[in-house]
């Protein structure tokens, strides 16, 4: 009989063999409990694990920072819900609910890897930027017009996993012939496998009929993303000093989208009704209140 009691963290591998080996699974899932499976096993052991406070996540992301691992998964532990409300806004996209938690888990433990705590702001609002990013990215590989065979795309899931675990152990950026050894590779095939991952359809295609969308739109643009552009140069000027020189308008839309100043992280749709203009609207003055910020932050990382 399989113990019901799994760790969130033993969760992840579950999911990772979930997204894997379905047959796997459903063996697994014969030795649990009458209509007990191992997707909602993971969804109640997630559930379970507290939430962090304010004061709480700035003190385990200060130790995670200096390599304590048992703050880093503590981190890890409380936000898997993240990952589950992120990765559900998600289904019917192409890829499987348990697949879609798998990438957001990977999105997680790098935004974990990447979190500042003197920035000012939470945790969940920096790590959905990077959970969704790694699930956005991993439905637009679906989307591809030159589809990759199967055990081509687990490969390169494999090498991507490897060097998430690299930069975990050793804080640097792994080379391709270290990645080889790790997956028992030859260093020309790894190498391969790089150059397919390359291979995408246009980014300016329209995803389908319905929409002017297209697969741009699904890769979050590092520079576009304001915790990102601070953390690079928090060491210069404050954030919010930096902010209160846009317009009013620009600053509040900023404030809603990121979850900054009190806010929560809120959609175009939900800023344009609460301001009474479309979600096109919202989006241009978002786009020109980040194109006016970067303006701002670089003149003063100039002088």
């Amino acid at each position: 009989m399989v113990s019901e009691r799994i760790s969130p963290l033993q969760s992840i591998n579950i999911t990772a063999t979930l997204a894997r080996n379905k047959k796997t699974a459903n063996s697994v899932n014969r030795s649990l409990s009458p209509g007990l499976t191992l997707e909602n096993l993971y969804m109640r052991e997630a559930g379970k694990v507290p939430l962090l406070n304010a004061e709480e996540e700035r003190y385990y992301a200060r130790l995670a920072l200096q390599g304590d691992r048992e703050a880093r998964n503590r981190i890890i532990e409380s936000n898997l819900r993240i990952v589950i409300k992120v990765a559900s806004r998600h289904v019917n996209r192409g890829l499987p609910l348990m697949d879609l938690i798998e990438e957001g888990n990977l999105g997680l433990i790098n935004a974990v890897e990447k979190f500042n705590p003197e920035l000012g702001f939470r945790f969940s609002t920096y790590a959905s930027w990077w959970i969704r990013q790694a699930i956005e990215r991993a439905l637009m590989n679906q989307t591809r017009t030159i589809r990759l065979p199967v055990h081509v795309f687990k490969k390169i899931r494999s090498y991507q996993k490897e060097v998430i675990l690299f930069r975990q152990r050793y804080n640097i950026e792994p080379r391709s012939g270290e990645i080889a050894k790790l997956l028992h590779e030859p260093l020309e095939r790894v190498q391969r496998y790089l150059s397919l991952q390359a291979l995408e359809t246009s980014l300016d295609d329209p995803l389908n009929e319905d929409t002017e969308d297209c697969l741009a739109d699904l890769l979050p643009d590092e520079r576009n993303n304001p915790a990102l552009l601070w953390e690079i140069f928090d060491k210069k000027a404050s954030i919010y000093n930096q902010l209160s020189q846009l317009p009013e308008r620009q600053q509040e839309i900023l404030k809603r989208r990121y979850g900054l100043d009190g806010y929560e992280v809120t959609t175009l749709e939900e800023i344009g009704h609460n301001l009474g203009i479309t979600r096109e609207r919202v989006r241009q003055i978002q786009q020109a209140a980040i194109k006016r910020l970067r303006k701002i932050i670089e003149s003063e990382f100039a002088t």
